[in-house]
């Protein structure tokens, strides 16, 4: 049975369940790996613009599978130091390959979501919890390190260095009103609504441009690693006039006027360059 599944909801949108109910959608080796082929499968789908990452039962996902004894592939030949780093980025692979999706991801997290678990929901541009969901980084808890899956790197930009640190030294658990409060998830709702909510986000978010929500992930995402504001600025105006360059602001002008809903096509804009010499 698939440890990772695609469905297909509302059009144009993506739900990747995490199936592996029993053991709380632990990271098994054959999770992740299926996980990053769904990914790819994805990136890969043009009729999809936006995707939801959920976990099935009543975990988001509990991190890594202690209890998991799979073979790590194509390893023959190599000793034991060489197999490590093969080991880890088997895991820490799906984080940057969640950053260069073409299609933002909400994370729906329902429940724990522990250690590698809490990383994949940082992983994803949007947030939200279920009332039930938990937040954890197991690591240090299991006498590891808390830094792991680029939680170093995303959690302090995320929510600040002081409640980062809180979450990485202590271990302790954080409840979903905790994590509104800092910041970690956008919105909390009753369990019962978190995925028929991630839908109508999702649902919102595709009424727009697909090539706007496109690019702004990719400007999101690329002036977090920026440390000049100029330079931030240059990437932003050259994507927007990139878009300005289509027909989707005259559509925006037209459906206001007529009183209904824009269609964005991402056409070149007609007539764009008349009258210029």
């Amino acid at each position: 049975m698939p440890t990772v599944t695609i469905e297909h909801a509302p059009p144009h949108v993506r739900v990747i369940r995490l199936d592996r109910p029993e053991r709380l959608n632990a990271m098994s080796i054959e999770l992740c790996l299926e996980l990053k082929e769904a990914f790819e499968q994805i990136g890969r789908d043009n009729d999809c613009r936006v995707v939801i990452l959920t976990g099935a039962g009543r975990a988001f996902c509990s991190g890594l599978d202690l209890k998991d004894h799979s073979m790590i592939p194509n390893v023959d030949g190599l000793t034991i130091p060489r197999i490590g780093p093969r080991a880890i980025r088997i895991y820490s692979q799906l984080i940057p390959l969640m950053r260069h999706l073409p299609q933002p991801i909400i994370a729906a997290v329902n429940g724990p979501a522990y250690g590698g678990g809490m990383c994949l929901s940082l992983g994803a541009d949007l947030r939200i919890a279920s009332e039930s969901a938990v937040f954890n980084a197991t690591g240090i808890v299991n006498g590891l390190t808390s830094t792991e899956l680029g939680a170093s790197w995303l959690l302090p930009r995320l929510i600040g260095g002081a409640n980062a640190n809180d979450i990485l030294f202590t271990g302790r658990r954080i409840d979903a009103a905790e994590a509104l409060r800092m910041g970690l998830v956008s919105r909390v709702v009753p369990d019962a609504d978190l995925l028929t909510h991630a839908v109508q986000i999702a649902e919102g978010m595709c009424a727009f441009s697909p090539y706007g929500l496109q690019m702004t992930k990719q400007v999101i995402w690329a002036n977090l690693e920026n440390t000049s504001l100029a330079a931030a600025i240059e990437l932003e105006d050259r994507n927007q006039i990139m878009l300005g360059m289509t027909d989707n602001l005259p559509e925006a002008v037209t459906a206001f006027s007529e009183g209904r809903q824009p269609i964005y096509t991402d056409e070149p804009r007609r007539g764009v360059y008349s009258g210029s010499r």
